[in-house]
């Protein structure tokens, strides 16, 4: 049995998904979440194989993403976003998404999904496979500099987190946080937290409006 967590603020996407797997013998929603620290939550609690999870959930889907490994690390991240652009899929694969699947793409698409990224194989439905394909900026060198501690700190400083605020969420001390953005400052080549909100906003890393 695939055991799913579904994370999504509507409550009739969260209805639906239940309502379309209730038909499939290999399929269980075990848990749902209407925001980021709440699927989170269920996560480390429920341990599911698949996080089932929209990028605009509030508390920041990416960062949901992301720290969904620290949680249950065998749990997998399949992707449901109404977001079918390459720059919304490559943020969710670069953060560590599993699968993507765009809103509408059909019951039969998220059945094959969910079974695929499961088993431990990547899924892409065709909306996003062809977004994919679409030219793309050149690769972001500066990108794969940054540490994933550097990635997470440096998302929360585009958001207008301060050092507290970071130190605190992260349970990491003041001096930390301050290296690690000191550190992610440097390698962008930026001086201010204007300047790292840019980046973050080209690299599309901030949450879906």
């Amino acid at each position: 049995m695939i055991r799913i967590v579904v994370a999504d603020d509507h409550q009739v996407v969260r209805a639906g998904v239940r309502a379309v797997l209730a038909s499939e013998s290999d399929l269980s929603v075990v848990g749902e979440a209407a925001d980021g620290a709440t699927a989170l939550a269920q996560v480390r609690e429920l341990a599911p194989d698949v996080l089932l999870l929209d990028l605009g959930l509030p508390g920041d889907g990416l960062r949901v993403l992301t720290g969904a490994s620290e949680q249950s690390p065998h749990t997998r991240v399949l992707v449901l976003s109404m977001h079918g652009d390459g720059q919304h899929v490559r943020a969710a694969l670069d953060a560590g998404a599993s699968g993507y699947v765009v809103k509408g793409a059909g019951v039969e698409a998220l059945v094959s999904a969910l079974r695929a990224v499961a088993a431990g194989l990547p899924f892409l439905d065709a909306d996003a496979e062809r977004a994919l394909r679409e030219p793309a900026t050149p690769p972001d060198l500066t990108w794969e500099r940054l540490t994933p501690r550097e990635r997470l700190v440096l998302r929360l400083v585009a958001e207008g987190r301060t050092n507290k605020e970071i130190a605190a969420e992260l349970t990491l001390s003041h001096k930390t946080v301050d290296s690690h953005r000191t550190n992610l400052m440097r390698k962008l080549g930026v001086r201010d937290a204007q300047g790292v909100t840019r980046f973050a906003m080209r690299r599309g890393l901030l949450p879906p409006e």
